[in-house]
């Protein structure tokens, strides 16, 4: 019998799927836990949950389930223009911001060419390059930062796009506006560069790299409501670029690709500041806390930007099994070959002192 492999696209035999941080129904189910005592730090979610402005309007929206949703999201993408000081025709909206990420695959990469990201990247731009049968150059990354000049130098004649991660997941490191400016002043017209911002809302002082859409620079801005807005569960997000390329990513996207429920959702979250502030500030005290006690564990850690810290834990899957027998979930980083550390993401307070009192348990059992 003829194997199915030898009729599928035959760069589909080097995806490896993507693994998520692990489900807390998974874990409750495998390991006989009540769901409602498990911790969740894997996944960078809010802490806090959605919006109460967002749930009440999603509520409501259920009414007119039945009804195809804008295929445009017209009200969201004019509302995130005005928020952003750019015109609609820059906004492109994404079944979270991982489909725009395909968009650009099926826009700019054929087989063959070549597309550019940091060692320890998103694992998902690889895989995306890789489905179209692209190449990823994957540059080093010293320190676990970004290294802007070193992706400069990667460039060649083949490269369609470069992924930039800021601030870059898992490693959390931040790049500075003046090694940004740099980097986009070098960069060659004919390829496209992608600033992926998922986590722009919890910085203090982020990089400003709409200027480069407002110059009509070949750049794409992705932003989500995954993460401050607490929306993970809807996939919604978007992306900010030059008219003519939103338009040319519209051209790949599949009707009604993102739900009405989750554009209803995105809208009243926007409008909802207060929620918002009171994330970050959480957020912060939190990432405060974590540097800290890793600091008096003697645990080496990366100073972490957004709402998550990378810990050197020596194994990092045993210390993700003995975590996750006693109810508490975070990310082992085998998969980005980083096998003795593992991504924590930021809790309320009373989740975080509930990691470390364990945490310190797993260290002396070492």
């Amino acid at each position: 019998m003829i194997s199915i492999w030898e009729l599928a696209n035959p760069q589909l035999r080097e995806i490896a799927v993507y693994q998520p941080g692990k489900p807390i129904e998974e874990t409750a189910r495998e390991l006989g836990l009540d769901p409602n005592a498990i911790v969740k730090l894997a996944s960078n979610e809010n802490p806090l949950g959605p919006s109460p402005k967002a749930m009440e309007a999603m509520r409501d929206a259920l009414e007119k389930g039945h009804l195809y949703p804008d295929g445009g999201g017209f009200c969201l993408c004019s509302t995130v223009a005005a928020k952003l000081s750019v015109a609609p025709e820059n906004v492109i909206l994404g079944n979270g911001s991982n489909e725009v990420l395909e968009f650009l695959g099926h826009a700019f990469l054929n087989p063959g060419d070549d597309v550019i990201a940091s060692e320890y990247a998103f694992i998902v731009y690889k895989l995306i390059a890789t489905s179209f049968g692209a190449r990823t150059i994957e540059v080093p990354s010293p320190d676990y930062q970004q290294d802007l000049e070193g992706m400069l130098d990667a460039i060649t004649r083949k490269t369609r796009l470069i992924f930039v991660p800021n601030p870059n997941n898992p490693t959390g490191t931040l790049l500075s506006q003046k090694s940004i400016d740099y980097f986009m002043s070098h960069v060659p017209e004919r390829v496209v560069v992608v600033f992926d911002e998922a986590y722009f809302e919890f910085l203090d002082d982020p990089p400003d790299t709409l200027r480069f859409v407002r110059e009509g620079r070949n750049i794409v801005v992705l932003r989500t409501f995954s993460k401050v807005h607490g929306l993970a569960g809807l996939r919604i997000g978007y992306a900010v670029g030059p008219a003519d390329l939103i338009e040319v990513l519209h051209k790949t996207r599949q009707p009604f690709n993102v739900n009405s429920i989750a554009q209803v959702g995105a809208l009243a979250a926007l409008q909802d500041g207060d929620h918002l502030c009171e994330t970050k500030r959480v957020v912060d005290e939190g990432r405060a806390y974590l540097h800290e006690q890793f600091s008096k564990l003697k645990t080496p850690f990366v100073p972490g930007t957004a709402n998550f810290v990378m810990v050197n834990v020596g194994d990092g899957h045993a210390v993700f099994e003995e975590l996750l027998r006693q109810g508490i979930i975070v990310r082992p980083l085998k998969g980005y070959n980083l096998p003795e550390w593992v991504r924590i993401s930021v809790g309320t307070m009373e989740e975080n002192k509930k990691l470390i009192a364990e945490l310190k348990e797993v260290i002396r059992g070492q």
